[in-house]
């Protein structure tokens, strides 16, 4: 089925779908033939056709053509607000064109991290001026010119449009389109008369010092002669139709494997060496075409001797980061939380992947750059020289930043060259890469990688590190807006919460409130001691449902209405009451509980209202702990005619009163029961403590506040006896 998305969506989102997709004539295969034919025209040596899926907002690979469709695998099927040029393509109805890999890591990071290899890439919308069928895109080895020309972009635009006009007309006529086979080329397997064209030519062959093997596009041996099969240590007829680093288990290493890969795709020569054990190192150069590659096996010391130019065993390094790396790393970054989880992740996974020593990873605040994390520098000082640079400063770091462009230095004096004021803050390493971090289109930060020894910074190694740059980037973009979040959620809490206690005559008093572990740290508990006429105090506890901004909003309100009712001189069940019909009016679907005291220590009695709220505890002078079963009502915000009885209770000096929500208490695993008598018994054992350090030794050695899944306030009150 092929899906359509008309010309007035909005972000690419498929708005109807084609009843049925078309049949061709017999023999004509449409997409293949379109996509050939549009190759041939601008000498692109791969491409791919999409369309999109009938019924969904995704595109799926239809047919591909120069390269197997493995290379493309983690992208057959691309939803359309990926950050992908074919679903760019087709969302914003233009062509767009990635000139390099370093511009492909720039822009496109998950596509460079996989294909770290020189080719540019041109993807165009397949559409008419109303309806978009699917997308196109075409590849061309690193030597393309770095800019599309007319010409190209001319063949490429016109070609799709008359794509596009043939898929219309097919959908118009309910024709089915059958599953096309993709277009790749490849030599048949057999002898090297059938690969070479004559048996002479197979003869001079067999003649010449050095491994020869012919492999096709899929990395299969079609030819290998006897001083190959030789040098590999394995037989021709065992090498015929198999990937020679399958088929060779000294070479069965990921890099080699991608040696091949970057052949194909960059249509460059490629080598690598390899190790055969015990000792034996041989040289491979990969000469790719657009039909396979030419492979020529020699032994490591005699190609040095010809070619200085030729890799030496110790010059071949292998990939820099492997796809099960970057794969690992992903997933790491995606449970980073804080900045500093983002920055402790880069440190552990990526400074050891990539060899260097150190990191910074710097933001920028109010027009200046700020350090947001470092690991590695013997002294941290060094690291102060990029905190507070104005942006319009030139140094590595605020150019990065501000242009989005990465730099790489591969020693001191390059750095002290460009930049001659990096002479007066040595910082004890010899080679840095600057990378940009830009997510969403925007930086949010520069990583700055540094190195002990002078280092090279070849092409592929740079593309990937700007590609780990934008994983870094999309990870730290999201840590810092949590960081905001939860700055704003404890101001918050700040705020609605009393900054201290006021000093009562004939009452001490004590608070601790603890947010959960788990959500933004802010929550609905909360508590409050008010002053009043005529008596010490009023005092109240209670808990919002909810950890997040809502609930708290709420508490505050509740809060302040028990103030206002309390400094109004209502009694204590009228003020439970009144707040009660107040939640209910706010028309909030959230409930509360809620415990209030009215205090009277020179007469030593407490009144007390309860909501649905966990029992006090009484400390009794002689150490005695008893739980107040209180009478009360439902939780405030259910029954608008809800009575709130009131209970009376001594309170002799030197009694503590425990106030505190079930976040103390509540644990999974813990019986209610249970934890309560383990208050009590830490109540009683430590009741002759100072309050603060009563309250202290309370909630750490509560069970339930060493994993807190819910809010704990607690509240402590002690009668003192008449001066």
């Amino acid at each position: 089925m092929v899906g359509v998305s008309d010309g007035h969506t909005s972000g690419g989102q498929t708005s109807a779908q084609a009843p049925a997709a078309a049949r061709t004539r017999v023999g004509r295969p449409l997409l293949s033939l379109a996509l050939a034919s549009m190759m041939d025209e601008v000498h692109a040596h791969s491409g791919a056709v999409y369309l999109l899926a009938a019924g969904e907002s995704v595109l799926e690979m239809a047919v591909m053509a120069g390269l197997p469709r493995a290379f493309a695998a983690p992208w057959e099927r691309v939803g359309l607000s990926a950050p992908i040029p074919v679903a760019e393509a087709v969302r914003e109805r233009r062509l767009i064109w990635v000139g390099g890999e370093e511009d492909m890591a720039a822009r496109y990071p998950r596509i460079a991290v996989v294909l770290p290899y020189p080719f540019a890439l041109a993807a165009l919308p397949v559409a008419t001026e109303t309806t978009a069928y699917g997308a196109i895109f075409v590849t061309w080895p690193g030597s393309h010119s770095p800019e599309l020309s007319d010409r190209e972009r001319d063949h490429l635009t016109a070609a799709c449009g008359r794509l596009a006009k043939r898929l219309e007309r097919t959908l118009e006529e309910s024709r089915p389109l059958p599953p096309e086979p993709d277009l790749v080329g490849g030599s048949p397997l057999g002898g090297a008369a059938g690969t070479l064209g004559t048996v002479e030519a197979a003869r001079m062959v067999a003649r010449l010092p050095y491994g020869l093997c012919s492999l096709d596009l899929h990395g299969r041996i079609s030819f290998a002669n006897a001083a190959a099969a030789e040098l590999i240590g394995v037989p021709v007829s065992k090498l015929l139709g198999t990937q020679l680093w399958a088929s060779v288990p000294w070479l069965n290493d990921p890099a080699y494997e991608d040696r091949y890969r970057a052949a194909l795709i960059s249509q460059h020569t490629t080598s690598f060496v390899a190790l055969r054990p015990p000792g034996e190192w041989l040289s491979f150069r990969l000469y790719p075409s657009t039909t396979g590659l030419s492979v020529r096996i020699s032994r490591a010391r005699a190609v040095a001797e010809m070619n200085r130019a030729e890799p030496q065993p110790g010059d071949f390094r292998p990939r820099l980061v492997t796809i099960t790396q970057v794969l690992g790393l992903a997933g790491a970054l995606t449970e980073a939380v804080t900045v500093q989880d983002v920055v402790q992740l880069v440190a552990d996974e990526i400074v050891p992947a990539v060899g260097s020593q150190a990191l910074v990873v710097l933001g920028s605040r109010a027009g200046r750059l700020h350090v947001l994390g470092h690991r590695g520098y013997p002294d941290a000082h060094t690291v102060e020289q990029f905190d507070g640079q104005p942006l319009a400063e030139q140094t590595p770091g605020t150019q990065v930043l501000t242009t989005g462009v990465p730099a790489f230095f591969e020693s001191r004096q390059q750095l002290e060259r460009l930049y001659p004021l990096q002479q007066t803050t040595p910082d004890g390493f010899a080679a840095w890469a600057y990378l940009p971090l830009i997510a969403s289109g925007r930086p949010v930060g520069t990583c700055v990688l540094a190195y002990a020894e002078p280092h090279a910074f070849p092409a592929d190694e740079r593309a990937v590190l700007t590609s780990l740059g934008g994983l870094i980037a999309q990870a730290l973009e999201r840590a810092l807006l949590y960081d905001a979040k939860h700055q704003v959620a404890h101001g918050l809490q700040e705020a609605l919460l009393p900054h201290s206690l006021p000093r009562l005559s004939g009452i001490d008093a004590a608070a601790r409130y603890l947010p959960a572990t788990q959500g933004m740290d802010i929550g609905g508990d909360f508590y409050d001691l008010v002053p009043t006429h005529g008596v010490a105090a009023a005092a109240v506890i209670g808990d919002v449902q909810g950890h997040n901004v809502t609930a708290a909003g709420l508490m505050g309100q509740i809060r302040t209405a028990v103030r206002a009712y309390t400094t109004v001189g209502q009694a204590p069940g009228d003020v439970m009451r009144s707040t009660n019909r107040l939640l209910i009016d706010l028309g909030s679907d959230r409930f509360a509980s809620c415990l209030y005291l009215r205090l009277d220590p020179a007469r030593g009695k407490a009144v007390m209202a309860r909501a649905g709220h966990p029992p006090p505890l009484l400390r009794r002078p002689d150490g005695k702990v008893r739980v107040l079963d209180l009478a009360g009502g439902p939780l405030l915000g259910i029954d608008g005619s809800a009575p709130y009885p009131t209970t009376d209770v001594d309170l002799a000096p030197g009694s503590v009163l425990a106030l505190y929500t079930d976040g103390l208490i509540e644990a999974p695993g813990t019986d209610i029961e249970d934890a309560l008598a383990d208050l009590g018994e830490l109540l009683s054992e430590a009741g002759q403590l100072p309050l603060d350090e009563l309250a202290d030794h309370l909630v750490r050695h509560s069970v339930a506040t060493r994993e807190r899944l819910d809010d704990v306030a607690l509240l402590l009150l002690r009668a003192q006896p008449d001066d």
